[in-house]
């Protein structure tokens, strides 16, 4: 008869997400994993694999939940552009406020292995092309809508936004002054006008 497994999987993957996304990867150990998860390192490995796969579902599991709540924010119908000002504003509130100095996931991740991890690299990739891909839609609206200058490129502002939002997540990460933080979103908005 095979054993049921004494304890609930989705758990302990939130769990491990949440410890990686405040040590990051390579400081965090298979032992910090097993205090972490109240679990034993064989079930680990039997229910998520390694520690570099059950990173990475992990990070799946940060992009499945947040990716989605930033495709409907600049998916609603109406005015398109207070949206994508909304989302830049929260982004940049969000790293002036990061007490816990996480930052982003999907941010962190780049930072630490996307340079030599191909695994890791693809879903950073994938999770910033949802973003790109959101902003852009919205911004083409907002043009289409008439609310930005029929000569900008929805698609360079959608980038440039994109790569803005990932910096304020590092910079907020590193405890930089909440101002810069703020101006920096609000000379990034000003392009849009």
């Amino acid at each position: 008869m095979a054993r049921t497994k004494a304890f609930d999987p989705d758990a302990a993957l939130q769990a491990a997400l949440e410890l990686f996304w405040r040590r990051g990867y390579e400081a965090t150990s298979m032992a910090d994993l097993v205090d972490h998860l109240g679990i034993a390192r064989a079930s680990i490995y039997a229910t998520f694999g390694s520690k570099h796969d059950l990173y990475l579902k992990a990070l799946e599991r940060y992009s499945r939940l947040s990716d989605p709540g930033l495709i409907e924010e600049l998916s609603q119908p109406g005015p398109a552009l207070p949206a994508v000002r909304a989302l830049v504003h929260r982004f940049a509130e969000e790293a002036a406020c990061d007490d816990l100095g996480r930052g982003c996931f999907v941010t962190n991740t780049a930072a630490e292995l996307a340079a030599h991890d191909r695994h890791a690299a693809r879903q950073v990739e994938a999770s910033w092309t949802v973003l790109e891909t959101a902003l852009t839609s919205a911004l083409t609206r907002a043009r289409a809508q008439g609310e930005l200058p029929a000569d900008r490129d929805p698609r360079a502002l959608a980038r440039m936004l994109l790569v803005l939002m990932q910096g304020l997540r590092l910079m907020g990460k590193s405890g930089q002054e909440p101002g810069r933080l703020r101006d920096a979103a609000e000379q990034a908005l000003a392009l849009l006008d």
